[in-house]
């Protein structure tokens, strides 16, 4: 069992994307191929985000630190630090409004 500091993780994160020139960094806390739970921890700098995409299944999002947008094709919520939200299963894209490190968690299956 590893234990894993989410506030570490976030800080290094957020260091990656402060010099990325994409404005994120990622890093796949747990999961993949073997697995059918993912999460992913995604830093975004102010102004920066992630282009509206299709739905990856059941998922849900969490910010871990500053205020971020996620925009669907119904509707759009505001969430900041510990909000968190289901996204729906439709196309949507996610927005940084200020330096923001958010959770990912997706079902693969």
């Amino acid at each position: 069992m590893e234990d894993i500091s989410l506030n570490d993780l976030a800080e290094e994160l957020h260091r990656q994307a402060s010099s990325a020139t994409s404005g994120r960094a990622a890093h796949t806390v747990y999961g993949g191929t073997a697995h059918h739970l993912r999460q992913t921890a995604i830093a975004l700098m102010a102004g920066h985000g992630l282009a509206e995409h299709n739905s990856p299944g059941e998922a849900t999002l969490q910010v871990l630190s500053g205020r971020v947008v996620l925009s669907g094709v119904s509707e759009s919520v505001e969430l900041s630090t510990g909000g968190h939200v289901a996204i729906p299963d439709e196309r949507h894209a996610l927005d940084a409004l200020e330096d923001s490190v958010v959770l990912l968690t997706v079902l693969t299956k």
